[in-house]
């Protein structure tokens, strides 16, 4: 069998809870000595994917930066092509420019494009960008959840992405397109929220995960996971126009799975679970709290207490 990747790459999403984007900057230039090696973005909550990254390599260049992920839809492939070469003169760690389906909420409802054969969108987008970035340093990954889509970040691009899954889901996900891949990319996404306050931890874990797991991939994602019955009710919920109730009926221990909450030592612990075969990043996006609200400067020891020691 194989082993587990003995030293994978660990990852921050920006931007970092707490602060302004223009106030990351400290800690993210002290992130290579914190023993963290990327960041990333997402895009969304007003964010775009790529102005963060454009900061944090021109304020750390030692970091590689990546995007997890832009919706396939929204942008021409040559002005995608240009911004990871762009990012590229920045980062020397290089560019992992990720691409994906995204869901209707991003693709349709903000930007007025249609969300349809996604998967076929996403090979088309991965070509054309293989094609153009040919022989050139940016990789390209895709945000991947279920086999079909899989089976394209692994075999025709450099890797995947894998979001809103559980430790325990992560080989059952690899193994479905036939990895591990020691020779791919493949990021793991987790969600922390580090505060003691179960109750506020949920209550924000709800918010998200009432949102996001009645969008129909991520839906979909869950049902192929065994999922089906235990989401049900929040599934017909969402479908009511109850969002609320939606996050509510959500069971207590999936909430905790899927959005990890405690102290920085127990965290540690669950974060290195994730660490499987062929996981090669371990990327960690770190929710608000009342404790980094109140005190975002104690942000970078939170960082060095959270990474395992593998």
């Amino acid at each position: 069998m194989t082993s587990p990747n003995p030293s994978p790459r660990w990852g921050v999403n920006l931007p970092l809870p707490a602060m302004e984007l223009r106030d990351n900057r400290r800690i993210v230039q002290a992130l290579p000595d914190l023993g963290y090696d990327d960041v990333w973005t997402g895009e969304g909550g007003g964010i775009d994917a790529f102005t963060p990254l454009a900061a944090a390599a021109a304020w750390q260049p030692r970091l590689r930066v990546g995007t997890g992920v832009v919706p396939a839809q929204t942008r021409g492939t040559g002005v995608l092509a240009a911004t990871a070469l762009s990012l590229a003169e920045l980062a020397a760690g290089g560019v992992l420019l990720g691409v994906g389906s995204s869901v209707p909420a991003h693709v349709t409802a903000l930007n007025g494009l249609p969300h349809v054969r996604p998967l076929e969108t996403v090979r088309r987008t991965v070509r054309a960008l293989r094609k153009e970035l040919a022989g050139r340093p940016p990789k390209v990954i895709v945000g991947a959840l279920r086999p079909r889509m899989l089976r394209l970040a692994y075999e025709e691009a450099d890797g995947a992405i894998l979001n809103i899954l559980t430790a325990e889901d992560v080989p059952k996900v690899i193994g479905a397109a036939g990895g591990p891949y020691p020779d791919r990319e493949t990021i793991v996404k987790i969600f922390l929220c580090p505060t003691t306050d179960a109750q506020e931890a949920r209550r924000a874990g709800r918010g998200f995960l009432g949102w996001i797991l009645n969008q129909a991939p991520y839906h979909a994602f869950h049902e192929w996971l065994g999922r089906g019955e235990e989401l049900r009710a929040s599934h017909e919920r969402y479908q009511a126009g109850d969002r609320q109730g939606a996050g509510l009926a959500l069971p207590d221990a999936l909430v905790d799975e899927l959005w990890l909450h405690g102290e920085p030592d127990e965290l540690r612990e669950r974060i290195a679970r994730f660490v499987r075969p062929g996981v090669s990043t371990v990327l960690l996006y770190i929710a608000p709290t009342p404790e980094l609200a109140a005190d975002p400067g104690r942000l970078p020891g939170l960082l060095d207490r959270l990474r395992p020691a593998l």
